[in-house]
């Protein structure tokens, strides 16, 4: 039976130094191994981490540019109940001076009225209020609301004829869509 060299083979050999420095030496690898690996599983649990606080601090960054965004469209477009219940009274001042210009009678009034309303038209103006444009222009579900379709032979098919009632955005915004008459082709074509 051969024997490894290395191999302790007696108790002697077995409580000697060189065999107690052999066995060390091995525990020390042994654990050396083991916080190798405890090493790489902190590393890879750090680099999670590390990952989740940049997910973090993206979503935080969204969610402030997404309230900021919010709150200006809030604030830009905080007077649109406003301007909805202003728009029937526009209408009804219009109407008025409509029917004062078929009756002469009252020539100051009608005068007196028309100012009126271009004052009212010019502070809804310096807030951003416009008025669409409409007669004239192909009709644009995004702005213009159908209300009938004429023949025309003086506007191509598609062409707003007539507006029965103003239109107005706020900003980028339909406050209140123009109801409009819209060109078809003339009958006898």
């Amino acid at each position: 039976m051969s024997k490894h060299p290395t191999e302790p083979t007696s108790e002697r050999e077995l409580n000697s130094p060189e065999s107690k420095g052999a066995d060390e030496a091995q525990a020390a690898d042994a654990a050396f191994g083991a916080g190798e690996t405890e090493i790489e599983k902190l590393r890879a649990e750090l680099g999670d981490a590390a990952d989740r606080v940049l997910r973090a601090q993206a979503e935080l960054d969204n969610y402030r540019k997404r309230a900021s965004r919010e709150l200006n469209d809030e604030r830009r477009y905080a007077a649109m109940p406003l301007l909805r219940d202003l728009l029937p009274v526009l209408d009804d001042i219009y109407r008025a001076i409509e029917a004062a210009e078929k009756s002469p009678q009252a020539p100051g009034l009608l005068d007196g009225v028309k100012l009126v309303a271009g004052s009212l038209e010019t502070a809804l103006a310096k807030h951003d209020c416009q008025r669409i444009e409409a007669l004239g222009e192909p009709f644009d579900p995004a702005f213009h609301e159908a209300i009938s379709q004429q023949p025309s032979a003086d506007y191509p098919p598609g062409t707003v004829v007539l507006v029965a009632k103003q239109g107005y955005v706020l900003h980028d915004r339909v406050v209140r869509a123009a109801q409009v008459i819209v060109s078809t082709e003339p009958q006898g074509s």
